[in-house]
């Protein structure tokens, strides 16, 4: 019953990140769905990207973002119960990854990573240490990894700039670390870090491979693989850090 009922908060929390990822970056308040051709808002049960294929207005066709980004998170809060059984580190942990899914997709589509984002997630996973058990984070872990994901990936960021130039890593992505290590605690965040880099190494020379236009000198977005490395370590990063412990 439980993933039932998360599976119905992720399908609503994927129509909120689409509002805000339309929103935020063009500095606009979020508003209800709404087609992008006509501005027609979508009425009824048409605030679902899944229940609409074109604008009831002008039939413009639904982006594939917002159905993807709906389904995904559904089915991702559909199974969280059972990867993250002790309730409130659920709660918690659903939030944090909510964020991290907003990001991934304002980075793809926008290459940023914003500063309305990143400082109240960094807030709000202080705050939720308090919250969670022992084992998944607490006050003093959560600022020294907010520290630790700064200055680790503030480093990444200037030997990025002196090997590549500007562009290698953007400072967004350096307060998105801070951001995750807030989230994860200061025990967790050196694996999401390797995990990040590891992903995005990975992606980017399977990218380099196909596309003879991107090179080593081509700017992709890093942030995405960040805000993935710390949705799997929010899920799996206390058995990873147990298992490394042993």
């Amino acid at each position: 019953m439980l993933n039932i009922l998360f599976a119905f908060i992720g399908l609503i929390v994927g129509v909120l990140i689409n509002m805000l990822a339309d929103a935020l970056p063009e500095r606009e308040r979020p508003q209800r769905p709404f087609c992008l051709q006509c501005g027609h808002v979508h009425q009824g049960i048409g605030f679902l990207a899944l229940t609409r294929r074109r604008c009831a207005q002008c039939g413009a066709a639904t982006r594939k973002r917002e159905w993807l980004v709906e389904v995904g998170t559904a089915v991702l809060f559909a199974i969280l119960p059972a990867l993250i059984p002790e309730t409130r580190n659920l709660i918690v942990n659903s939030i944090h990854i909510a964020i991290l899914i907003l990001v991934i997709v304002i980075d793809l589509e926008n290459k940023l990573i914003l500063n309305k984002i990143t400082f109240p997630a960094a807030a709000l996973a202080v705050l939720g240490s308090f919250i969670v058990t022992p084992d998944q984070n607490n006050w003093k872990l959560s600022l020294a990894g907010a520290a630790v994901g700064f200055i680790v990936f503030y480093l990444f960021y200037q030997i990025g700039r002196w090997l590549f130039g500007e562009g290698a890593l953007g400072y967004g992505d350096v307060k998105l670390s801070m951001a995750m290590g807030a989230m994860l605690g200061f025990h967790r965040i050196f694996f999401a870090l390797m995990l990040a880099i590891v992903l995005g190494g990975a992606v980017s020379l399977l990218v380099i491979l196909v596309n003879r236009k991107v090179n080593t000198r081509t700017y992709l977005p890093y942030g995405q693989y960040l805000a993935a490395a710390g949705i799997a370590m929010l899920i799996w990063g206390v058995q990873v850090f147990q298992w490394y412990v042993n």
